[in-house]
């Protein structure tokens, strides 16, 4: 490790830990307990990294972050707090710090996060950095628990920090590869429940006379994540409704996620009523990706810089490729987004990734809707349209019959799921993950529209 370091912090071990660790990896260590002195350092040009504490003697280390960053501008500031809530996380997010680590933090792991902050540093020119404007080093912050800056991903962070203490159940909603698990972990891993366990609840956890009151056990007053809690038939839903009222002291926090619109499902019968207000004391709504694009070019710098730490190559987007990852409709949403930066991470020849290569990924995995350019007539959606317009004509100005809604989406669904079964050689799977749904979805759907299966050899 090569560079200078300031370490701010009024824990005397702390400066003293830090300032030997990071002198044995071979940089100068400037440590104060003064925020004010920081400062100075600062603006006199000292330092390559700050590591600074947030409660100071004579001041916030969250408060001095913009001015740190206006006047060095690519300065990266690595915040570290005994206040551990996501609220502290969120805040230094907004605040554009390079990361946060907890207190008490494990030495190794901020030494490396240290080391890619500084390495970050050394390779950024001022080309760079004014091409990467207001996103700054956030792309870094892999171990934060979510990444985006838009209003929309601001008021999930500001909501999540409000519930994050709370004893309300939790009922995450949002489409597939949105991150609904990501909440669900984040909202306890930053919680008081932090060192307790998070178990992910199946329909299999919830079977036989010992199912729930073992599920409780396994949870050791953590939490309890029910994923795609729609998918759940009426008898599962009656075990949690149970298990839930029979909680006593020490019981774990409950969450559920559902891609799916629960209000709808239990005006259709589908749905338990009473699990559904059981489950729904606070409702996370998390935004697709095509509600929050302006996140899009961050994103893929994230996932870029992910996968070099894993030990792919180093590689960067062209602007004309980011304008193009930034213009596709991303159906699968964050998921789909990181598969792709991945696969572009890997197959690239060059550092930095191109128009043509994303167009050669991207042309690989139709979307929804156009890239860029396309005439409204090549949109689905367009088509629909078109269609409904047709069989409203078709009334002769006489409403259609009650129900449309659903036969509607059935007439949708059919195609869709014959197509991709069709396309991954009957493998329900490969067919469900094509399809960004969870493969018991894709079953009753089967049933349901009466589609055959044929299973094939060869896959597309």
């Amino acid at each position: 490790m090569d560079g200078t370091v300031l370490v701010a912090d009024d824990d005397r071990t702390i400066r003293t830990v830090l300032t030997q660790a990071l002198t044995r990896a071979g940089c100068k260590v400037h440590a104060t307990s003064s925020l004010t002195t920081l400062m100075r350092w600062v603006e006199e040009g000292k330092g390559d990294l700050v590591i600074s504490d947030v409660v100071m003697p004579d001041g916030n280390g969250l408060e001095a972050l913009p001015k740190i960053l206006e006047s060095r501008p690519g300065l990266p500031v690595i915040v570290i707090s005994a206040q551990n809530t996501i609220m502290t996380a969120i805040q230094a997010a907004e605040a554009e710090a390079y990361d946060y680590l907890p207190k008490p933090f494990d030495l190794p792991d901020l030494m490396k996060r240290a080391a890619r902050a500084l390495e970050t540093k050394r390779r950024s020119n001022v080309a760079r950095a004014g091409a990467r404007g207001e996103q700054g080093d956030q792309a870094e912050q892999s171990d934060l628990p979510l990444v985006g800056r838009t209003p929309q991903m601001q008021a999930l962070y500001r909501l999540v920090a409000r519930v994050m203490n709370t004893e309300l159940p939790v009922l995450i909603t949002g489409e597939s590869g949105t991150g609904k698990s990501l909440i669900a972990k984040a909202i306890h891993d930053f919680s008081d429940r932090r060192n307790l366990p998070f178990v992910t609840a199946a329909a299999s956890d919830l079977q036989g006379m010992d199912g729930p009151s073992a599920l409780i056990a396994r949870s050791k007053g953590g939490s309890i994540l029910f994923d795609e809690v729609s998918d759940l038939d009426l008898e599962a839903q009656g075990r949690i409704v149970r298990m839930l009222d029979s909680f006593g002291v020490n019981a774990p926090r409950v969450m559920a996620s559902s891609q799916t619109d629960l209000m709808s499902r239990m005006e259709a019968g589908q749905f338990r009523q009473d699990l559904f207000y059981r489950l729904g004391a606070v409702t996370v709504a998390v935004p697709s990706l095509r509600e929050r694009v302006d996140d899009i070019p961050l994103l893929a710098e994230h996932f870029l810089n992910r996968a070099e730490r894993d030990g792919l190559n180093a590689r960067r987007m062209s602007d004309e490729a980011l304008e193009l990852i930034r213009a596709y409709s991303w159906p699968g949403n964050v998921r789909q987004l990181e598969n792709t930066i991945r696969r572009l991470a890997v197959t690239s020849s060059e550092e930095l990734i191109g128009r043509a290569e994303v167009e050669a990924v991207l042309g690989n995995q139709p979307e929804i809707e156009p890239l860029v350019g396309g005439g409204e007539g090549d949109k689905l959606s367009a088509s629909v349209a078109k269609h409904l317009r047709r069989y409203f004509d078709l009334h002769g100005g006489v409403l259609p019959p009650a129900g449309l809604y659903g036969r509607i989406l059935k007439e949708v669904e059919l195609p869709l799921i014959e197509i991709a079964l069709d396309a991954t050689g009957g493998n329900q799977a490969k067919c469900a993950d094509l399809l960004g749904i969870n493969r018991n979805t894709l079953r009753k759907k089967i049933t349901e529209l009466d589609i055959r299966v044929t299973r094939r050899r060869k896959l597309m």
